[in-house]
């Protein structure tokens, strides 16, 4: 019989259940190598891995909970055995491992109440076993007390050793804290409890040293005992190093989310936290959604004036601004919010999920359209006639403007994440970028389309109160940062696009199988165009003005190994050298600007470390353009192979993973 087939098949001298004794005396080494060993199950639980691959394989987790205990004391090792001495297995590891157990609850508990994808982003299976749900966790702090005091009175036992074992406890004491509380007014004290417990990580790294693993206190066996359909599947091992540096992640982000209770703004992307149509309990999403028009569109507008809804007189134009505006928030309040799910989701899913959102934006910006023109009755708007023929009005639609470019911002990540993701081949990398920077100029376009209107606005107003001020204020600073981070994207954009086109006829990147049967190079544009096909604007560059725009075609005297003499070889390279020059100083600018004009004022340290490794991509793109110059110098007409070697960046290895820059060497 085959053993992958029949889940249930021994080899010979095999027993159904290993014969582990789990009421054994254990040492204290062992205990602390235990500890340390259900630490490394948990993380790999937490990072999506199945309880039964994870926990579940653990002797000692499933005597606690099978069968079923109705009271704490059931919860034991042993159940029909008298518990008598063996304090450290009875009285410590009992405590840590229910304490465990409870931390376990709480997550489930937590994230089965919000939403996520099974199987892929939290195995939420408990294969008919309950994770102490119906204890209370003080019932548990008080084991865990218990548990120290025990330790702390045992004279008789190695100095190091009985630190490493409370350390353990503590640690464990003040996670089921930091759990069990849910978001209160008293954030101060539940901060600190995160950090720490994060405090006490070097500690247990350190002690690991006096813990010896026991290793056959787990077995991949325990899967045949649980409710499953799914044959055994191996255990999952993962390193106590990766389990630390998981958790500690999981500790610092679990004490910084505690900061998005503080509102900045909507710009201000981690302060989108929203249940029961409010944010952070406090803030309806009707105001989340006319902050952001305010800042972007409408600062300082009668459409987002709060007191229009106090007005009852259907004859009003007030009356009516608030009845549409109500209309057109309950209809993109979930269009608007799914965006920041999307963004909290891991990269492959957010992709994904903005693929077909932008496709709900699209129909968004249609009928935001149709509302502008509507609204025009209500507000007196007056075209803007100015620069063009006299017969020619143009119109702000600051809704529909809104929305467009919030379709902009989407289709922009969605090509970035296709970089981070490595899903693009290195002939595509030039295209791509191209249409990134295609991309970046229209939202250009179109941000300095919205700023002339909101000027036009602010020159003529005659009435200037402080509050006024400010709103138009904001508006102008958030426009101007994001035109330059719009530009500053472009530019490198530009910049590798025209890196990789220069080196495309050198051959010096690896290349796609010669043999693809069913791929053209105009299916495969296709393919990468498919998100934005059904978007009207703006328009979708054919594969004609891809190839155009991202292939030498003229200029090259081919010699030797095919090294272009010249001509626009040089032409391209001095562009996209420029590029890189300029895009550099835009992203520099950017990264001079404090936090509440760039909007990261929840995430600041993040977003200057990111603008950080995107100037070093800048900087590591200028110097693969000047080694390219060198090596075409140095060729003199030969194969530019025998003097150049190009190497690309490993998935997730570039600077910036939405910047991919090939590392080049003289040979």
């Amino acid at each position: 019989m085959d053993p992958k087939m029949d889940s249930g098949i021994l080899a010979d001298n095999e027993t159904f259940e290993d014969e582990f004794d789990v009421l054994r005396e254990i040492l204290p080494g062992e205990l602390i190598g235990l500890m340390d060993q259900i630490l490394c199950h948990e993380m790999a639980w937490h990072m999506g891995h199945p309880l039964s691959q994870s926990l579940f394989s653990s002797y000692y987790i499933d005597r606690l909970l099978w069968p079923e205990p109705k009271n704490l004391e059931e919860a034991s090792f042993g159940r029909q055995a008298p518990v008598t001495g063996n304090g450290m297995l009875h009285v410590v590891f009992r405590a840590y491992c229910i304490a465990l157990i409870k931390c376990c609850d709480h997550v489930h508990r937590r994230i089965g109440a919000e939403h996520y994808y099974e199987e892929e982003d939290f195995a939420s299976n408990l294969y008919n076993r309950n994770l102490l749900t119906n204890f209370d966790a003080s019932q548990v702090q008080l084991l865990l007390q218990e548990a120290i005091s025990f330790t702390e009175e045992q004279s008789n036992m190695d100095e190091a050793l009985r630190r490493a074992i409370i350390t353990r406890l503590t640690f464990r004491q003040r996670l089921l804290r930091a759990m069990e509380f849910d978001l209160s007014p008293d954030k101060a004290a539940h901060i600190q409890l995160w950090k720490d417990c994060a405090n006490l990580l070097p500690e247990l790294r350190q002690s690991q040293q006096f813990g010896k693993p026991v290793e056959e206190a787990f077995s991949v066996k325990m899967q045949w005992k649980i409710a499953s359909s799914m044959p055994p599947r191996p255990m999952v091992a993962i390193s106590s190093e990766e389990a630390h540096t998981f958790l500690n992640n999981l500790c610092r982000d679990a004490a910084d989310v505690y900061h998005v209770l503080d509102y900045h703004g909507c710009s201000n992307v981690l302060s989108l936290i929203f249940n029961d149509m409010r944010v952070l309990g406090k803030i309806t999403i009707t105001k989340l959604i006319y902050d952001d028009l305010a800042e972007l569109v409408l600062p300082a507008d009668a459409l987002l004036d709060p007191a229009n809804g106090n007005v009852e007189a259907p004859h009003d134009p007030r009356f009516q601004m608030a009845r549409e505006m109500g209309a057109f928030v309950l209809r993109i309040g979930d269009p608007f919010l799914d965006i920041f799910r999307a963004i909290c989701m891991n990269r492959s899913r957010t992709r994904r999920m903005l693929c077909h959102l932008v496709l709900d934006w699209e129909t968004v910006q249609l009928e935001a359209e149709n509302l502008d023109v509507e609204l025009r009755k209500y507000t007196g708007e007056k075209p803007l006639t100015e620069g063009g023929p006299a017969d020619t009005e143009i119109w702000s639609f600051p809704l529909s403007s809104w929305a467009y470019y919030y379709k902009l911002r989407q289709m922009e990540w969605i090509v970035q994440l296709g970089f981070e993701l490595g899903i693009y081949q290195n002939d595509e990398l030039s295209p791509m970028y191209w249409h990134l920077s295609h991309v970046a100029g229209a939202k250009i376009q179109h941000l300095e389309r919205i700023q002339t209107f909101v000027s036009r606005r602010s020159k003529q107003s005659k009435k200037w109160s402080a509050k006024r001020r400010q709103d138009f204020n904001r508006c102008f600073s958030f426009l101007e940062v994001t035109l330059t981070e719009a530009s500053a994207t472009q530019w490198l954009a530009i910049s590798l696009s025209k890196l990789y086109t220069a080196l495309s006829p050198f051959g010096l990147l690896p290349a796609r199988p010669q043999r693809l049967p069913y791929s053209t190079p105009e299916l495969r544009h296709e393919l990468r165009m498919r998100p934005f096909m059904q978007l009207s604007i703006p328009k979708v560059p054919s594969y004609a003005e891809s190839t155009a725009a991202t292939s030498i075609t003229h200029g090259i005297e081919r010699t030797g190994g095919g090294c272009p003499v010249g001509g626009q070889a040089y032409t391209i390279l001095d562009i996209a050298e420029e590029a890189a020059k300029v895009g550099r100083k835009e992203w520099e600018a950017l990264g001079k600007l404090d936090a509440e004009a760039a909007r990261c004022i929840n995430c600041e340290e993040w977003w200057r470390t990111s603008v950080k490794d995107v100037i070093r991509a800048c900087i590591i793109c200028s110097i693969a353009i000047a080694t390219i110059k060198k090596g075409v110098q140095k060729a003199k007409g030969n194969a530019l192979k025998d003097f150049l070697q190009a190497e690309m960046p490993e998935n997730g290895q570039s600077y910036h993973d939405f910047w991919v820059v090939p590392k080049l060497s003289i040979r």
